[in-house]
This record gives structure tokens, sequence and C-alpha cells, in this order.
């Protein structure tokens, strides 16, 4: 968490106001309402997402809140009544929030967050809640993609440039980190977040010198332990890497250090890194890495690595920070119950010809089936909430579109997905370390089978309704079709 105080407040869809204005004005403004957060495709039709912003959209609840000049613009659109307004200036979230903790592996459909408040309340924070999370977990979820692609080699994002403005860049680095990456080229991540920041040079730096080599000497004499020579200036084999090798040789051997690096950042990288591995090892520079960057994503780098490329690590930019392939993550923010005035709980469904497009109702839990021997996830169960699934016994689990798909699991345990943040409005949530977080996603993708994290026609991992949720999904569109 960090110490900055945002209000962003009417950060929000203007009909939240309205109907918030509708819902005081009919009484409802205190009426307990569940919101479910969810989405419906996996980015790049992989098996998987990752789920992060969490620590963001904590903070933006702690400090919501109206300001003078808030009420004083809702006052001049003459739509919102005296009491309402009023009622915006002494706003206090007292809501319950429920989520998946950041850097888990999620599923299509399956709440990553539950909202239980009243009717406004849970209504204005939709739209902050939504921007935060479908950023972050769009970006953590390509960032993750990358890095497997990598197989392991260091994977650094540097797409500042090109995101897509400043929150764009800065929490954009934040969930790149979380994802896998190891570290960012974005300074204010680190001040702001603790993602690991680092660099060495441009172009312009070679051209501000009379000569490449005066450039790479230089560098070399202000750096010594952190030499890495961008090579492609001018002819990346014929001067950059003999001219990088001279100033390894004439600056670094003398203090006795051997590691090193150059960049590629334009050219055919499987070439030109063969090349410069071999010009390299046989100038006795064996512990030299080479880095390149220029346009990479999954593919490229899978592409590369099939080439034998010889590259030690990766600086992946636009494609990354923007998730270019698949740029849109699509959750979405939906009730599926409210309260009753004796505090029962009745179930909301919204009905679509869009098959896609219908919820499925009730106050939620969340599982993971995790097989006892192998420790992969098996599948995931949305429960009611007060059901209990008893990993003791046997455990019958089904296809909640083909029902008559059904698999008994034995030897396994089940785990709770989701944790409390907010509990009448008072913040239950632990911030964590951004590196524990970090490798809490490392370890769970870990968990899922290879069929389920590989790019090209990933399994379709299973998520299936209990049969008491079932019965009651069913149910609600059974009493709701005209």
């Amino acid at each position: 968490m960090t110490d900055r105080k945002l209000n962003l407040t009417m950060l929000c869809d203007y009909y939240e106001l309205t109907m918030g204005n509708g819902y005081f004005d009919h009484g409802m403004g205190d009426k307990i309402t569940y919101f479910d957060v969810f989405y419906r495709q996996n980015p790049d039709n992989g098996g998987f997402a990752i789920a992060a912003g969490l620590e963001q959209v904590v903070e933006y609840i702690q400090n919501l809140h109206f300001d003078d000049e808030d009420i004083e613009y809702l006052r001049g659109r003459k739509m919102f009544s005296e009491q309402f307004l009023e009622y915006l200036r002494n706003f206090k979230f007292e809501g319950d929030i429920w989520a998946v903790p950041e850097g888990t592996p999620v599923f299509p459909r399956e709440p990553l967050m539950i909202v239980r408040a009243p009717a406004i309340q849970a209504q204005l924070i939709e739209t902050y809640v939504l921007l935060e999370i479908n950023h972050q977990s769009l970006i953590a979820t390509k960032a993750n993609r990358v890095c497997r692609a990598a197989e392991g080699r260091v994977v650094l994002e540097f797409g500042s440039r090109r995101a897509q403005g400043i929150d764009g860049a800065v929490t954009g680095a934040r969930a790149a980190y979380i994802g896998g990456c190891a570290g960012t080229a974005c300074a204010l991540s680190d001040t702001r977040y603790g993602v690991p920041a680092g660099g060495t040079m441009a172009h312009s730096w070679v051209q501000m010198f009379d000569s490449e080599y005066e450039a790479f000497k230089a560098y070399c004499e202000t750096y010594p332990t952190n030499a890495t020579l961008l090579v492609d200036t001018y002819n990346s084999l014929k001067s950059g890497v003999p001219n990088a090798i001279r100033a390894f040789n004439e600056v670094l051997k003398p203090l006795g250090i051997t590691k090193c690096g150059i960049r590629f950042d334009s050219g055919d990288m499987a070439y030109l890194t063969r090349k410069a591995r071999a010009m390299l090892d046989e100038a006795g520079w064996p512990e030299c890495k080479i880095t390149v960057s220029n346009s990479l994503d999954e593919r490229l780098i899978t592409e590369l690595l099939l080439q034998g490329a010889k590259i030690d690590s990766f600086g992946v930019g636009e494609r990354l920070i923007t998730a270019k392939s698949d740029p849109v993550f699509g959750g979405v923010y939906k009730l599926c119950a409210v309260e009753d005035d004796d505090g029962n709980i009745i179930p909301k469904i919204k009905i679509s010809e869009n098959v896609a497009k219908i919820t499925t109702p009730c106050f939620k839990e969340v599982w993971r089936i995790f097989d006892r021997e192998t420790d992969k996830a098996i599948a995931d169960v949305i429960t009611l909430n007060d059901e209990v699934i008893d990993d003791e016994k046997p455990y019958t689990i089904f296809d909640p579109n083909h029902t008559w798909k059904r698999k008994t699991v034995e030897n396994f345990r089940a785990v709770r997905l989701r944790t409390q943040l907010f509990k009448n409005g008072e913040c239950l949530y632990q911030p964590r370390a951004l590196s524990a977080i970090r490798a809490h996603c490392l370890a769970q993708v870990d968990t899922l089978w290879e069929e389920v994290t590989r790019f090209e026609n990933p399994h379709s991992y299973y998520v299936d309704l209990s049969q008491k949720l079932w019965d009651e999904k069913n149910r609600l569109l059974s009493e709701n079709q005209y």
C-alpha cells in the first residue's frame, strides 16, 4: 500500500449517481445488495487469467468520499435532491467485500470479487473496481504468458512510453511484475509500488560521442558493475559487438569484472544473437549476457527460441503493457442477490438470449479442488455461500451446461479461494509485499496442468456449480421465462 491519498470518487459512470439518487428517492438506498465481479473469456484464448489490482481497489475504498467541489458539481447538474447530496457529503463505505487474492489463476464466470453493501454504496464503486481489476488482471495475464514463453529467462517490462496513459504505465508495470516479469523500466512504479526498476542506455548515448567505442568505454567507466551496451546503433556485428568487446577488455577486465551484457533492439534476433554469442565466447566473455528488445510478445519469443536464438533476457514493451493482441479483459459487475426486510437473501438473475450473458444468482463461495497426490488443480466449484465441500468424502462434480458429464473425485483437498477485505466498512486487508504476490502467482500457476497452460488450444479448465446452486439457477430460469 502507498501513502498516496487520492479522491477518485467521481471516477464513476454517471448512471451510478442517477441510480443512487433514484434508490434514495424510493427508500431503497440502504437495501443490502450482492454483486459479483467476473469475466467471461480468457484473454488470447488462453487457459486462464491472473487476478490483479486488488490493492488499488482497497486503497480507493478506504479513501472514498465526496469533496465540496464534487457536491457543487452535482448540484449544478440540477438532477439530484438536496437530501441525496447531503447523503453523499457524509458518504462512507459500510459494506463487506471478499476477493480472490492477487496473483491467483482464475477462470471465466467465477467471482473474482463479491460486494455486499447498501445499494447506493455498492453501485458507486462499480466503475473503479472494474477499471482496476480489468486492467491489472489483463496485464498480469499477458505478462505471465510472455514469461512462460521465455522458459525461465529474465523478462523485463519496457512499455511505459507506449502505455495507455500514466496509470496504464505505472500500475501496468505493477501487474506485469505480479505476472512474472523481473522488473520494469518505469522508475515511478518502483518508487510507488516497489517494482524493481532498471535500465542502461539508449541509442542517443552512443550518438552523443564521437565514436561508438568511446561511448561504450565511457559507460563501462561510469557503471563497471552494470555495463550492458546497446550494440545496434550503427552495425551490430561489424562494429557494435567488436566495440563492446574492446570496451570490456580495456575497462572491465583490468578490474576483474566478468559480468556484463549487450542488447539488440533491432534486426534478426535469432541470427544476431547466435553470431554475437560466438564472438563473445571466442573473445573470452562467456559470462556476457545477451538481451533483446523490439516489439516482442510470447509468440515471437517462442519462435526465437525454437530457432536457436542465444538470448538471456527479454525487454518486452508495447505488446505487453497494452496487451496488444487482446486488449480488453471484459470483467463485469452484476447483481446476484438482495436482502429482504427480514435479512433473507433473495437470489437475482439476469436472463439473456445470449446464453453467455445469463448470470449465476445467489451469494456464493468459490472452491479449488486439488489432487492430493500431484497437488495439481482438478477443477473449481462455485457453491452457495453456506455450503462446505468436505474433502474427507468423495465429491461429485459435473458440467453445468452438459450435466451428464460427471466425475466423482477422491483423495483431494478443497480450498476456499476468496478472502474477506472489508467487514461493515472496516478494512481487514493485510498488505503483502509485491514480491510475495509475484511468488504466489508463479507457485499457483505451477499447480495447473500443462494442458491448461499451453498457448494453443488449451484444455478448458472445469468451473462447475454445486448441485444446490445449479438447482437454484435453473429454478429462476424456469420462473422467469415469458
